[in-house]
């Protein structure tokens, strides 16, 4: 499907201009100041997101630990940098009380890591934020290969160490992948209670065989099967979680989740990369969200003409989970009719829009 630019720009505004709350004020440099990095990568800096009157005011003594905080947590690398970048920015859109949103990004300690931290910084000027080096050795050693080689990138295991990187005065953090845009209040998602001992909030798909997440290994013996005995566990997305960080470190999960990837080292029990420890040790448990949380699977077109389109039902997050990233397509002139939904949070600046004028790149962010 190859779009005009005309066609691009008309969707582009209607859809920007339909998702942007009443509540969020907005504010616009004259001319957006266009970021290069290393002498390749061009971004637009983000508009300045405030406050509306209704929002709690932050205590300057507190700083991070402001119990009016709502927490953040993604991952940043340089393949997925520009996806972090729109999810970012569609938080910010559509959040009521914006500056009370503080990211908590993980990144890996290598070459990229300073200029990573310096395109969050120059991108969002005005952003609260904290970038975290991940100790990818104390994973490398526990990964198995799986079925797609992109799942054994140790950061994918970051969202495991959450509770120990993120500083403990922090309770509880939605975890965000970095292939996601929201077009609703992240309020509402941080809201959302986690009852008893629930440590994890998410949507669950019990209509899904849970069986094929792992192997016949697994299910022939009993003294690992037996994990589930008593639950009715149900799939659930690892991309958007609600996680209670207190009870996490109290109960030590993230040894647990490293218990099961140790078994899988010496009986091969699962496929996948780092979502079926989770499965493991929160099947069954599971505080089940509103499906609108997480359209997932919109990146899931391996085979060629075969867009997905959105789950029936009312949207507030979008998922680009899968092979296929909306900025990739895009980037080809090819893409999903769902990717136009993408493109208003895309701060990256397009070649393919560099004959726009000012106003009209304005209008698009």
């Amino acid at each position: 499907m190859i779009l005009s630019k005309k066609l691009i720009f008309v969707l582009f505004l209607s859809i920007s201009l339909f998702l942007v709350p009443a509540s969020a004020i907005r504010g616009f440099v004259d001319k957006p100041r266009n970021i290069k990095i290393d002498g390749h990568l061009n971004y637009v800096e983000s508009p300045e997101y405030r406050n509306s009157e209704e929002c709690p005011i932050l205590d300057s003594n507190l700083l991070i630990c402001d119990p009016s905080l709502i927490h953040v947590a993604m991952t940043l690398d340089v393949k997925y940098f520009r996806g972090s970048v729109a999810a970012v920015h569609s938080v910010l859109k559509h959040s009521s009380c914006p500056e009370n949103v503080y990211f908590h990004f993980v990144a890996s300690k290598n070459k990229d890591f300073q200029e990573l931290r310096q395109m969050v910084k120059s991108i969002f000027p005005s952003l609260s934020y904290k970038v975290y080096s991940f100790n990818e050795f104390r994973v490398k050693k526990l990964i198995s290969s799986s079925i797609r080689q992109a799942l054994d990138n140790p950061l994918n295991y970051a969202r495991t160490y959450l509770a120990e990187i993120i500083q403990p005065c922090i309770e509880r953090v939605i975890y965000l992948d970095s292939d996601v845009v929201l077009v609703d209040d992240i309020q509402k998602l941080w809201s959302i209670s986690l009852t008893g001992s629930r440590i994890i909030g998410a949507p669950e798909y019990c209509q899904a065989n849970f069986r094929t997440y792992f192997t016949n290994n697994f299910w022939s013996d009993p003294k690992l099967s037996n994990v589930f005995q008593g639950k009715k566990p149900c799939y659930f997305n690892t991309g958007v979680m609600v996680m209670d960080l207190g009870k996490w470190r109290k109960g030590d999960y993230t040894v647990k989740i490293e218990k099961w990837m140790k078994i899988q080292k010496e009986k091969r029990i699962y496929e996948l990369g780092s979502l079926p420890p989770f499965m493991l040790v929160f099947g069954g448990e599971i505080e089940g969200i509103d499906h609108r949380w997480n359209q997932h699977g919109l990146g899931g077109d391996n085979l060629v003409n075969s867009c997905r389109t959105l789950h029936p039902g009312p949207v507030s997050l979008l998922h680009w989970s899968g092979k296929g990233k909306p900025w990739v397509r895009l980037d080809k002139g090819n893409p999903c009719p769902v990717d136009l939904l993408w493109m208003p949070y895309d701060l990256y600046r397009l070649s393919s829009i560099d004959s726009f004028d000012d106003q009209e790149r304005r209008a698009m962010i």
